[in-house]
C-alpha cells in the first residue's frame, strides 16, 4: 500500500476507497497543505438513489472527515441527457418537474451524512442545470468541442458497450461525456473545485474534464476512482431478488435494509464494515477475523452502523430489535413489512409476491416447491395453499425474510 502524506488519501487508502488517481502525488501533496474541494456528480433518475450509490456518498463523507469540503452535485440538466456508462439501451426520458422532484427527495441520505452550511468544510449541493440550461448550442461548440475528438471518444467503454452489442448510442447520449467534462470545468470555476471522484466506470469521463480544465483555465484539477464493489461471489453489489436496495425509507424500510447488511457473505464483512461504516480500523479488523457463527455479531455491527448513517441511530436500534424479536423469540416484529388482506383469505403466491419476499410467481413457487416458504412457522406444502388471515399472520421466506399479513 502506498504511503501518502495526506490524511485524505491515507483515510481513502486504508479504508479500500482508491482505484485510480489522475495524479496521485500531486493531489496528496495539495490535501495535505490546503482544503480540497472535491465534487461527485448523482444523476435524478429515481426518486431515491440505491445502495450502489452510496459508495460514492460515503467517499463525500471521508472527504470532509479528512478536513476537506463535499460538493454534491445534482444533475439536474445531465440527467435530461442520459448518462451511458455501464447501460444497455437509452434511459427513459424524464419531465423537468420530475428531476426537480426527484431531486428533492435524493437529498435525504446526503443530509444524513454529510454536515451542510457555510463553513470552509461545510458540504454544498449545487445544481448543473443552473449552467447547462443556459448554454447557448453554437457557441458552446466552438468553444468546448475543439477540445474533443470523436476519435477517442470513440474509445471509451460506454461507447464501445454499445457499439458491440449493436445497441443505439443516440446522438444525445454521446454528448455526456463532454457535458460531464463542462460540469467539472464549471465548478473549477464557479467553486475552486480541485478534485472530482466516482466510480471505475467514471474514469474517461472524469479525466476528460481534468484535461478540458487545463487545457482551457491552465489549472491542475484531480481525479479519483473507487474499484466496483462487487460481492465475494462476483456479483454487483446492492442486486437482490427482491429488486434494488434503496437508501430512502419510503422506497425500502430501514428493517429491510438492516437486513440486506445482515445477509452479507462472510468473506464481504470486514471489506464492507471498512467502506460503510466509521468503525475504526482496529476494531474492524477484530470484527473481521471472527470465526464460525461468531460472525454473525461482526454482520449485526455493520447492519446496525451502515442503517444508522443511512437512517439514524433510532432507527437502526429499531430494525436491530425487531430482527431479534422476529428470530430469537419468535415473535412478529413491528418493523416488518405488512400486507392488509381485507377479505381475510389470499393464496400463498399472492401473499409472497405482494409482501415483497419475493420478485415474482416464479420465485415464489420455485421456494414453495423447495421447502422454503413457511405460515406461522409451519411449511407450505402446495403452491395452490391459501393463507386465512385473523389478526397477524406471519409468512417466511427462508430463514432471514418475513412480513405481516393483517386484515
Amino acid at each position: 500500500m502506498t504511503e501518502y502524506k495526506s490524511d485524505l488519501l491515507r483515510l481513502l487508502s486504508e479504508r479500500g476507497y482508491i482505484h485510480q488517481v489522475t495524479d496521485a502525488e500531486g493531489l496528496d501533496a495539495l490535501a495535505a497543505k490546503q482544503i480540497v474541494p472535491g465534487y461527485i456528480g448523482f444523476d435524478a433518475t429515481a426518486p431515491s438513489l440505491h445502495i450502489g450509490s452510496l459508495v460514492q456518498i460515503m467517499m463525500l463523507r471521508r472527504l470532509q472527515q479528512a478536513g476537506h469540503k463535499p460538493i454534491a452535485l445534482m444533475g439536474g440538466g445531465t440527467t435530461k441527457v442520459g448518462d451511458p456508462s455501464g447501460k444497455d439501451e437509452s434511459r427513459k426520458m424524464l419531465s423537468n418537474e420530475a428531476i426537480d422532484a426527484n431531486i428533492q427527495t435524493i437529498l435525504t441520505p446526503f443530509r444524513n451524512m454529510l454536515t451542510f452550511g457555510d463553513g470552509p468544510t461545510d458540504a454544498v449541493m449545487v445544481n448543473n442545470d443552473d449552467w447547462l440550461s443556459k448554454l447557448e448550442y453554437i457557441p458552446f461548440l466552438r468553444d468546448i468541442g475543439p477540445h474533443f475528438t470523436i476519435n477517442r471518444m470513440l474509445t471509451f467503454d460506454s461507447v464501445q458497450l454499445r457499439l458491440e452489442r449493436e445497441q443505439p448510442l443516440t446522438f444525445l447520449e454521446f454528448n455526456y461525456m463532454i457535458l460531464q467534462a463542462y460540469d467539472f470545468l464549471e465548478l473549477s470555476r464557479r467553486r475552486g473545485c480541485l478534485l472530482q471522484m466516482g466510480g471505475s466506470d467514471q474514469w474517461g469521463n472524469i479525466v476528460n474534464g481534468v484535461e478540458l480544465t487545463r487545457r482551457m483555465d491552465g489549472r491542475q484539477v484531480f481525479g479519483l476512482t473507487t474499484p466496483l464493489i462487487t460481492t465475494a461471489d462476483g456479483a454487483k453489489m446492492g442486486k437482490t431478488a427482491a429488486g434494488a436496495v434503496w437508501l430512502n425509507a419510503d422506497q425500502l424500510s430501514p428493517y429491510d435494509y438492516w437486513q440486506f447488511w445482515r445477509n452479507t457473505q462472510d468473506a464481504d464483512v470486514g471489506r464492507f464494515l471498512k467502506l460503510f461504516t466509521d468503525l475504526p480500523l482496529d476494531e474492524i479488523a477484530r470484527l473481521e477475523a471472527l470465526q464460525g457463527s461468531e460472525i454473525n455479531e461482526a454482520k449485526k455491527v455493520l447492519a446496525d452502523h451502515a442503517t444508522a448513517l443511512a437512517h439514524g441511530g433510532d432507527a437502526a436500534l429499531e430494525a436491530a430489535e425487531t430482527a431479534r424479536k422476529t428470530f430469537e423469540e419468535g415473535a412478529a416484529g413491528e418493523a416488518l413489512p405488512t400486507f392488509s388482506v381485507p377479505s381475510g383469505e389470499i393464496g400463498i403466491i399472492d401473499a409472497m409476491v405482494a409482501l415483497g419476499l419475493c420478485a415474482s410467481k416464479g420465485e415464489a413457487k420455485r421456494l414453495i416447491a423447495g421447502g422454503g416458504a413457511k405460515v406461522d412457522g409451519e411449511k407450505v406444502e402446495s403452491e395452490t395453499a391459501t393463507v386465512s388471515v385473523e389478526g397477524q399472520v406471519r409468512v417466511s421466506a427462508g430463514k432471514k425474510k418475513h412480513g405481516i399479513l393483517t386484515r
